[in-house]
């Protein structure tokens, strides 16, 4: 048997580093050492001398190393359908958007998926998810679209295969013809899994079942799919408790409210996550806590479509995981995570727990450690320790935007979006000096421009 090859290492040195590890270890001056695509070593000071196949040294003086961001709620068609409805409750929102949607097609998707991880890569994000749950008749092969268009980018992802399959003729708010079949939905989700989940410790591409909604999805396709999910070995997620709207349509439809209904179908569990989770009582984030089922907290979307202020002091304190997302850039045009950070903790603060709602460090394991839980992945990313894959950022903090501020995880989330000197994901990076090294950054602005366009000339002439 051939000996392996010996590991090549990234020694990076002189850096403030927020580890975000169960202890919160932070230091004002140490090193990272990657060897491939794991961290070897962490800690105060300089690296450990002798170190053997170093490829690169990086003084990081003047920088805040911290894991990288993980998104763990977006999607990603509706970077191409920005700016529209911009006064519209979520409700009537999707009213006059779903039409438009329901014409996308492959080049669009792919397109659209590019513009999305773009933004939130430049911005720290080394782990994205999409739920893509649109899939008009002959649209092509979206699902292939959207992955590929994160692999090119080098970013470690999660698609949400999604699904609806109750229409307005059964009280639902998507089209018609914008709807899959019950077994189509099924049929669909289950190929896409077989066809790109990966299950390793350092895989690139994971697939979860995820029925889109309670108001779009019918109860026997949330059933099946839950026990499709648990019979692949794949994680689940939708859309929960969202709006005070969808609690009463909970309530005429099915006789209880969104919570109940979803315990009932299946789909508490600590194989599962919900996004916005904003409409929560007691009973709701104690079953939450209890099942252990996980939220996408999504603080600037939430806002932008006054659906009010997830509980998210309450359900941190009860042990319910809770990750960042950025949400659709229908409902969140700045398509970044960073900013959610800095969102995260001023929204909250307009709640209940007044300034004791979030501090600094708590609003960054929300965007690290806290996604990596609610995707499953919490032993492999989120934070940074020996043994797990490295996906880390180095933030820029001595310029003039930060350089006063002597805490530097405050600096980075009370403070003006940091800029990202470099970006790692897996062990190699993709982003220096606030720019994409793996895709061009000016094509994606041409290419998404020209589909928005096109999709809003064949939406007006439908």
């Amino acid at each position: 048997m051939a000996p392996s090859a010996a590991p090549q290492r990234i020694v990076i040195e002189n850096a403030a580093i927020a580890t975000v590890d169960a202890q919160d270890t932070e230091y004002a001056s140490g090193h990272l050492v990657v060897a491939d695509n794991r961290i070897e070593s962490i800690g105060a000071g300089p690296a450990p001398e002798g170190l053997e196949n170093v490829v690169r040294r990086i003084d990081a003086s003047g920088h805040l190393i911290t894991p990288g961001l993980v998104n763990t709620h977006h999607h990603f068609y509706q970077w191409i359908t920005r700016g529209l409805a911009t006064d519209h409750n979520l409700f009537n929102w999707l009213v006059a958007l779903y039409p438009t949607w329901a014409r996308i097609d492959e080049s669009m998707v792919r397109a659209a998926a590019q513009g999305s991880l773009a933004m939130m890569a430049r911005g720290g994000v080394t782990t994205a998810m999409d739920h893509h749950y649109v899939f008009p008749q002959g649209s092509g092969e979206l699902s292939g679209a959207i992955i590929g268009a994160a692999r090119d980018m080098g970013v470690r992802f999660t698609l949400a295969r999604g699904s609806m399959d109750r229409s307005e003729k059964d009280g639902g708010l998507p089209p018609d013809f914008a709807v899959e079949t019950l077994d189509g939905a099924l049929a669909g989700t289950e190929a896409t899994v077989k066809e790109h989940h990966d299950a390793s410790f350092d895989a690139m591409t994971q697939v979860a079942v995820a029925p889109c909604s309670p108001f779009s999805v019918s109860t026997e396709l949330l059933k099946q799919g839950a026990e499709l999910a648990r019979r692949l070995g794949v994680r689940l997620h939708t859309h929960g408790s969202e709006t005070v709207e969808e609690e009463k349509f909970c309530h005429e439809l099915f006789g209880m409210g969104p919570t109940d209904y979803f315990e009932s179908t299946g789909w508490l569990g600590e194989d599962v996550w919900m996004a916005h989770c904003v409409h929560m009582n007691d009973s709701d984030i104690a079953a939450f806590a209890r099942t252990k089922t996980g939220v996408a907290h999504c603080p600037s979307s939430n806002a932008r479509l006054a659906a009010g202020i997830a509980r998210v002091p309450d359900m941190l304190k009860a042990g319910v995981p809770v990750g960042l997302g950025v949400d659709g850039t229908a409902s969140n045009e700045s398509g970044e995570l960073h900013t959610e950070l800095r969102n995260a903790l001023l929204i909250n603060r307009l709640g209940a727990h007044k300034e004791a709602a979030l501090n600094a460090r708590q609003a960054l394991r929300l965007g690290t450690f806290g996604g990596a839980q609610v995707l499953g992945r919490a032993e492999q990313i989120g934070s940074l320790e020996a043994g797990k894959l490295a996906d880390f950022v180095l933030w820029k903090i001595d310029g003039i935007g930060h350089s006063s501020i002597a805490d530097p995880v405050t600096a980075i989330v009370f403070g003006a979006a940091a800029p990202v000197t470099a970006s790692f994901v897996n062990g190699k990076q993709i982003v220096e000096g606030n720019r994409l090294l793996t895709v061009d950054e000016e094509a994606i602005a041409r290419d998404t421009r020209a589909e928005a366009q096109r999709l809003a000339r064949i939406a007006a002439s439908a």
